[in-house]
């Protein structure tokens, strides 16, 4: 996942959260504000109602003329009386008050509500279950209960407190038992809700609307802010890594700035710089270690060279002894001036030999005969191998595209260190194949082996196992890094005891990446 998914994904799901959480206590603010809205005014419509039904019982009810759909009380003792011109009158009482007028208020939305006790004088006044539960609970002591309740009308609001009986009530209810101060019963009363909670769901609609819309509008924001400032700097900077090393200028491209990326991009200048140096100073280093170990194998060849020359210089110095001797002797000289030429000849073949196997070159292949150079590396090795029975087969009969001067010092290399291990003599094979698109060249001694430990580390800088004087750990490791830089690959088999094989594949043509790698090698 992108650095920049994951931020706006953790942005997104901040924002998301915090407004869910102020989504979550706006609703449940709304709520409780129209719930305790509700219970002011049924706490209102509750004195309202309790003063209405004090002032009709402080005036001994209230008397409406007799006319169709004004009934009678039956419930009370006198629910009738009549004036002196014959005009009949029916009293209500505080309670029939309260009935008619919540038919009054119910049939205009408003509200309902009425009177109820547990024992009712009408049995139309009988409690419901909400109402029969806040009257146990009144009996207990307890004051105004409030609830939601939802039924298949709606939701409502039921609010219920306790009747306390008064000196006015005990007109009608004092034959009913009760004294001044009881509870007789409660007054209920219910208030639609469904219009608030509607207007409710409303606002959270429109908060949930500009909620959905905040949070895509942040986070495009967000998305363009990081595209523009982050993801594209940072992408800039990526391709400068990926092309480094380039062409001279390609760091020009490097995003600038005074924040963390344009730092981060100077930073990143600034590490190239000490790269390039640092690279220019391995370079030199490795060229310089190169001809140190190529003059180190120079060195153990001396011996032999030493003897190689010298032997033609013994036999030149006494023929030119025995001709100072016996000046006038033409055929001596004819035939001792032979051995002269021969001698020379022999002696600058060596030191030809040696100068080319020193001499500093490029890293630059071009064909060759590969047999005839190592057969040329073997002719320097020729007095090294005293006690080594040299095997030679070579089969390559075509030139290859290799670099000389490196393939040389590979063959010697190896050449050296299979002497080396051969202190008692034995047998060194030197073959070469003809593969499909490269040529194999091995290299098999009967020597005293590489033991399991060791046979890893070979080919590290400075390993060796030789006594001090005898190496320096540089020729395998030189070995491996000239075989890869000519695009081949060098293994290595041995059993301790059992002699080592060396096997180096090389392309037949290199790469022209390989080819142009013209460096100094030593």
């Amino acid at each position: 996942m992108q650095l920049r998914t994951k931020f706006i994904l953790l942005v997104g799901l901040v924002v998301v959260a915090s407004y869910g959480i102020t989504f979550y206590r706006t609703s449940s603010f709304q709520r409780q504000l129209v719930i305790a809205q509700a219970g002011r005014q049924a706490r209102m419509l509750h004195k309202q109602i309790i003063l209405t039904r004090k002032w009709v019982a402080d005036h001994n009810g209230i008397f409406l003329l007799k006319q169709p759909g004004v009934d009678a009380n039956p419930f009370l003792v006198e629910p009738e009386v009549w004036d002196v011109k014959g005009r009949g009158y029916v009293k209500r009482n505080p309670a029939m008050v309260t009935r008619e007028l919540s038919e009054l208020a119910d049939r205009e939305g408003f509200c309902r509500y009425r009177v109820t006790s547990l024992k009712p004088t009408n049995p139309a006044n009988a409690p419901d279950d909400f109402e029969r539960d806040c009257l146990r609970q009144f009996d207990r002591g307890s004051g105004e209960l409030i609830r939601i309740v939802k039924t298949d009308q709606g939701r409502f609001l039921r609010y219920m407190a306790p009747l306390v009986v008064e000196p006015s009530c005990l007109e009608c209810h004092a034959d009913q038992g009760y004294s001044v101060g009881d509870i007789r019963g409660g007054l209920s009363i219910t208030i639609p809700m469904d219009w608030a909670f509607a207007s409710i769901e409303g606002n959270n609609r429109t908060l949930l609307f500009i909620g959905v819309a905040t949070c895509l509008g942040v986070g495009a924001v967000l998305f363009l802010l990081f595209e523009t400032l982050v993801a594209r700097r940072l992408g800039m900077l990526a391709r400068a890594m990926e092309q480094y090393p380039g062409p001279a200028g390609g760091l020009a491209e490097l995003p600038g700035g005074a924040d963390e990326v344009g730092q981060l991009a100077g930073k990143f200048r600034d590490l190239c710089t000490r790269l390039e140096a640092s690279q220019q100073a391995l370079d030199q280093a490795r060229e310089q270690v190169f001809q140190n170990e190529k003059l180190a194998a120079l060195g153990r060849l001396t011996a032999g060279i030493a003897h190689e020359i010298n032997n033609p210089l013994g036999g030149m110095r006494n023929c030119v002894k025995s001709m100072r001797e016996d000046p006038d002797d033409r055929d001596m000289a004819r035939r001792y001036l032979g051995l002269l030429d021969k001698g020379l000849v022999r002696i600058g073949q060596t030191v030809r030999q040696l100068l080319n196997f020193g001499r500093r070159e490029p890293l630059h292949p071009r064909r060759v005969m590969v047999d005839e150079v190592i057969r040329e590396c073997f002719e320097l090795l020729s007095l090294n191998l005293k006690d080594v029975e040299l095997v030679l087969d070579l089969r390559l009969d075509r030139p290859y595209l290799v670099d000389v001067e490196a393939l040389k010092q590979v063959v010697v290399n190896i050449g050296l260190n299979a002497v080396q291990a051969m202190w008692r003599g034995g047998r060194l094979t030197v073959t070469s194949r003809a593969a499909e698109a490269s040529f194999v060249l091995t290299f098999a001694d009967t020597g005293c082996g590489i033991s399991p430990e060791h046979l890893a580390k070979i080919f590290d800088p400075f390993f060796t196992t030789k006594d001090v004087g005898q190496g320096t750990g540089l020729g395998l490791s030189i070995t491996y890094s000239l075989v890869q830089r000519m695009q081949g690959v060098i293994s290595v088999e041995s059993e301790e005891g059992r002699g080592a094989t060396f096997r180096i594949e090389l392309p037949a043509a290199p790469t022209a990446e390989g080819r142009d790698g013209g460096e100094a090698i030593g």
